[in-house]
């Protein structure tokens, strides 16, 4: 098992992702008094780090930034828990925020990404330069009922708002949920700092009161105890069981099964699957309808004899955040669960159900967060490219001795995205088959849940193509 040290990084040198405050020196942040024009001054932001030891990608690495302030904007401080900090604009709303800062390459669905709970106890830094232009729509873009993130960071906010279905722009929306936000920081300089060191604590603070004392901030950071060992399955899990019954709707694909193709949508015999909800994606639950199942779903710390009391067909276990390993009611019920009941597990369901297998886990160096993460079907060698968003992985090797098969693996740094059991009915993948925002070269995935639960059979990686593939035949018009 992981032990809280424990900083490998999967197809690399092990490294270790947290540093602490010695690897750099403080950051400096110098403000410049000259103007651009009459009424719009300019913020110069720069950064010094210094790296030491052989191999450093810098001896000292300086980065200058222009950012332009509208008049009496304020300013908001990104302190990081290595000394170094970032100065820009300050948006959403006023306040201070602590967590893991990682980012996400993404190009858009920035609202799905705010409002995913696998972010809880992360402040989400977009690669993407300009973030805003299409504002924010209403609640079917969510995945939960709020924004889930600590904190937002960006390079522009754009200073418009265009689309016809955008309900409010995204600076009013974060702020009327309490999120922090900066703008106008380089954040391609973060994003290397992050990919060098790993993901980092950070403060991120737009209180005029504390922006300006970064060595606080700082300080902050470092006492932050961080998510390995945070059980945060508890914050963004339901209290109470409840039905899900909205499907996808009018963002169905055309190879979707259409609502009542499996059976009439009030027939009792469609599959009747329990979602064992650890922080759950609504995208998830839709597709699952979509699929033609009948939805019940249960918090994650509902117990195998609660859980079989609903008779199910098969059961989900969900994504969620931060470290698998805390989680172990709900390790504790899946092994209770196995052979019993067919069982499909999602990025932290993933991770679960490898743990409750006998299988370890371990903290990736800066995660896979994005829309374009190469996954390759080990048995076909095929790729698809496909959504992600997880810090931590299962450990392929620990799970070959438990008797996992893996069934895919992640072509940027070959860690484990899939696997099956041979001995019972259950797979799981890292990635994200319902996207939201991303691809849809996986939503396949959800067919061979519904055909595991037909024939009793966990899908071989070969299976898996085979079903990608009659998804693929899109029917002519």
């Amino acid at each position: 098992m992981r032990t809280r040290g424990d900083h490998r990084t999967a197809g690399a040198a092990p490294q270790n992702p947290q540093r602490t405050g010695d690897a750099n020196q403080p950051g400096q942040v110098n403000v410049s008094t000259s103007r651009k024009s009459d009424n719009i001054p300019l913020l110069n932001t720069t950064i010094g780090a210094r790296r030491r030891g052989p191999g450093s990608l810098y001896a000292k690495a300086t980065m200058s930034e222009s950012l332009e302030l509208k008049p009496g904007g304020a300013v908001a401080t990104l302190a990081l828990e290595d000394g170094a900090f970032f100065t820009g604009a300050a948006f959403g709303a006023q306040a201070c925020a602590v967590g893991e800062v990682v980012f996400n390459t993404s190009l858009s669905g920035y609202q799905e990404i705010l409002t995913d709970p696998s972010y809880r106890g992360q402040m989400v830094t977009m690669t993407c330069p300009q973030i805003g232009n299409y504002g924010i729509a209403d609640e079917t873009d969510d995945e939960s009922g709020r924004p889930q993130v600590e904190g937002f960071i960006i390079r522009e906010l754009s200073p418009i708002v265009s689309n016809f279905r955008a309900k409010e722009s995204l600076d009013a929306y974060l702020k009327r949920h309490g999120i922090p936000a900066i703008a106008g920081i380089d954040t391609r300089a973060l994003v290397r700092k992050l990919r060098t060191q790993g993901a980092l604590k950070g403060v991120l603070c737009t209180d005029p009161a504390r922006a300006g004392d970064a060595a606080a901030l700082v300080r902050q950071a470092k006492d932050w105890p961080g998510l390995i060992g945070m059980d945060l399955v508890r914050v963004v899990s339901p209290a109470a069981p409840y039905d899900w019954t909205v499907n996808k709707g009018a963002w169905a694909q055309p190879t979707d099964r259409q609502p009542g193709g499996m059976t009439s949508p009030g027939d009792q015999k469609r599959p009747h699957v329990v979602a064992m909800d650890c922080g759950a994606k609504r995208n998830i639950l839709r597709n699952l309808v979509q699929s033609g199942c009948r939805v019940t779903v249960v918090p994650a710390s509902a117990t195998r004899d609660e859980i079989l009391a609903l008779r199910p067909d098969g059961v989900f276990v969900s994504n969620g955040p931060g470290d698998p390993e805390p989680v172990a009611y709900a390790q504790e019920t899946l092994r209770g669960l196995i052979g019993k009941t067919p069982i499909f597990g999602i990025c932290l369901g993933h991770q679960l159900l490898g743990l409750a297998l006998g299988a370890s886990t371990y903290k990736l160096k800066f995660g896979h967060r994005g829309g374009n993460q190469p996954v390759q079907n080990t048995d076909t060698g095929k790729v698809e490219i496909t959504s992600q968003n997880h810090g931590f992985a299962v450990d392929v090797d620990s799970l070959r001795r438990c008797g996992g098969e893996p069934t895919h693996l992640n072509l940027n740094d070959q860690t484990l995205e899939g696997f099956r059991m041979r001995s019972a009915p259950a797979f799981a993948v890292q990635y994200h088959p319902e996207a939201s925002p991303g691809p849809h070269d996986a939503t396949y995935l959800f067919d061979c849940f519904v055909d595991m639960i037909r024939t009793g059979n966990s899908p071989t990686a070969q299976q898996m193509f085979e079903a990608q593939q009659r998804r693929n035949a899109v029917p002519k018009s």
